[in-house]
């Protein structure tokens, strides 16, 4: 554990000007705190690319809470858009299964008390807050209809559950959905947040493929330790951010489409500013490892002492925060077909060691000690793989899940 730090005003006497400095400081936290007070992240994708021009149409997305609430608001995304987002209305309904909202539960959302929003381009806008009951595990529907061809989207590259797609006009209320195309990105929706009668907390989850739950067939690892938090009543209300991103990086950003901004380019916006937010667990460095071998360019050819470096810059920002910042271990992929080396698995020995021991972060979570097979260590258990040697299978995850200690998270 890191050791404890003195007051850095402790015996200094402070002007008037610096008095009053300290106390617009804090009166400035207060405030943040109290915008966020009851509200938790209850769904979260980090947007990681620019997607494809979409023409005037309804998009209808599933998506699964964490925990529950009495009300909900959502966050769209621009940020990669090169051109104001027109969104000409947008709802949100219980899911019913497949692209149908259960009946009663539709509820149009509004922007500044308007049912149309534009965003500028970089940027986000988060919806009025609207009464519905959200359970736990909850499956929502939500609909945005665009008035106008968007020439650049913003995505998500990889989903569990399916975009449904309308090739015209607004039916953002229907209860069925009259499409039957899917698509496999998430477009434009980034958050879900739900309000509960507690103060909000949540755990930011920031990864990479293995958060964003590549090899799964029901859920990844941050969906199943959130059905374990439902076991323990003083845990329940907890909801879980996660940022994964496939392919993403510690320290460098996207080489190719999908990958994402670096984790430190993304670190505040995707962790730090999301509501409650009171832990974050880094999982990340396996795909710096890698790049460093498979990528030509001088910046991808980083050590690990840079990685290191790397981690402990997000470790001061969110302490800085107020945040307590775990991380977890690299998992084995030795039998990875152009991935592994020697060389890498010397690098992910050596990270992981010093994860373990370096006492950077407030908890370790030892992924790779749970996972890895025990007569050949640099690769992954035969039990827990997915088939490609990187991802694990859902009973992987599940361990993975496993692995976090809820005591962590008690007040």
């Amino acid at each position: 554990m890191p050791a404890s730090l003195s007051h850095p005003l402790a015996g200094v006497t402070m002007t008037g000007r610096a008095l009053a400095a300290l106390l617009f400081s804090a009166l400035l936290a207060t405030t943040a705190t109290a915008a966020d007070e009851g509200w938790r992240t209850g769904w979260s994708s980090a947007p990681d690319s620019a997607g494809p021009a979409l023409p005037a149409q309804t998009l209808r997305q599933v998506v699964r809470t964490t925990t529950k609430g009495t009300r909900m608001r959502i966050r769209l995304s621009n940020l990669f858009g090169t051109q104001p987002l027109h969104v000409g209305a947008a709802h949100v309904g219980l899911s019913a299964g497949g692209a149908r909202v259960a009946a009663g539960s539709d509820r149009p959302l509004l922007f500044g008390g308007r049912p149309a929003v534009t965003i500028a381009a970089g940027s986000s806008a988060l919806s009025d807050p609207v009464d519905l009951a959200v359970a736990a595990l909850q499956p929502l529907a939500v609909s945005l209809y665009l008035p106008a061809p968007v020439p650049v989207s913003t995505v998500h590259g990889f989903v569990l559950r399916p975009t449904y797609l309308k090739a015209a006009g607004d039916v953002t209320g229907a209860a069925d959905f009259p499409s039957a195309a899917t698509d496999d990105n998430l477009y434009l929706l980034s958050d879900v947040e739900v309000l509960g009668p507690d103060t909000g907390r949540t755990l930011a989850v920031i990864g990479d493929s293995i958060a964003d739950g590549v090899g799964a067939e029901e859920a990844g690892w941050p969906d199943a330790l959130a059905a374990r938090l439902q076991a323990e009543p003083a845990l329940a209300t907890i909801g879980i951010a996660n940022e994964g991103i496939a392919g993403n990086r510690i320290l460098n950003d996207a080489s190719t489409p999908y990958v994402g901004p670096s984790v430190l380019a993304r670190f505040d916006r995707d962790t730090l500013d999301k509501p409650g937010v009171r832990w974050v667990l880094l999982h990340e460095g396996v795909n710096d490892i890698t790049a460093a071998r498979l990528l030509a360019a001088p910046a991808d050819r980083v050590t690990v002492g840079q990685i290191e470096a790397g981690m402990r810059k997000l470790a001061g920002r969110a302490r800085a925060r107020g945040v307590k910042i775990w991380a977890g271990t690299l998992l084995p992929f030795a039998g990875t077909k152009d991935f592994w080396s020697a060389d890498a698995e010397r690098d992910r020995l050596a990270l992981n060691a010093w994860i373990r021991t370096a006492g950077v972060f407030d908890a370790v979570v030892d992924f790779d000690a749970a996972l890895r097979d025990p007569e050949q260590p640099s690769r992954l258990n035969p039990a827990y793989d997915s088939g490609d040697h990187l991802h694990p299978n859902d009973a992987g995850y599940r361990v993975m899940a496993q692995q976090v200690d809820l005591r962590l998270l008690h007040p």
